[in-house]
């Protein structure tokens, strides 16, 4: 099993057909790899050890077809469910909000944007010619990740880049390898139901 100690580095090629992600360990280690396949009416995103592609480790996938409420069951080796992730709908067309549950279908975390001005500016600017390759040194937008308590536990921050998204998960409080796993891969569908949002 992969050591998803934080912090932990989440990287995407900008330039790409399919969005590519990379996670990453302190070292710079890839711990997993995902490459979104496109034009797929019902979600399901393959997770990989590595780049080559030569070890499945995770599957998430949607319950429904193209559907902002969609729950997404994150599986792990042997169709073993870790959890699953969930926009709260209405809510989350201003500020993004996503519930993860764990294994039982109990709601444990969540994550919300720490401010969505700082994401549509992000957004906004990203889409004007050669403007918008600054605008990842201009705009970092957080998002916290708590216990459904209301515990800090982990932000996930964008980070300056120029030629890639990246962000940067670190810890805020503890959390087991298990719950550690299961947010990693809850931060990474989050972050492409965010792209897609812009």
């Amino acid at each position: 099993m992969k050591n998803f100690s934080l912090p932990l580095t989440l990287r995407f090629k900008l330039i790409a057909l399919a969005p590519q992600i990379f996670l990453e360990d302190n070292n710079g280690q890839v711990l997993l790899y995902i490459k979104q396949k496109l034009l797929k009416l019902k979600e399901e995103v393959i997770v990989y050890a590595d780049e080559a592609q030569s070890q499945q480790t995770h599957t998430i996938k949607a319950d429904r077809v193209l559907d902002f409420r969609a729950r997404y069951t994150i599986t792990g080796q042997a169709e073993q469910t870790l959890g699953a992730i969930k926009q709260r709908g209405m809510k989350s067309l201003w500020k993004a909000h996503f519930d993860v549950e764990d294994a039982f279908g109990r709601e444990s975390f969540f994550i919300e944007e720490e401010n969505p001005w700082i994401r549509m500016l992000d957004g906004f600017f990203d889409a004007i010619p050669i403007i918008g390759m600054l605008s990842g040194y201009l705009f970092q937008p957080t998002y916290l990740i708590k216990r459904v308590d209301g515990t800090l536990v982990m932000k996930l921050k964008k980070q300056p880049a120029m030629w890639e998204g990246r962000f940067q998960l670190t810890q805020e409080a503890p959390t087991s390898q298990a719950e550690n796993e299961l947010l990693a891969l809850s931060v990474v569908m989050m972050t492409l139901l965010e792209r897609s949002r812009g």
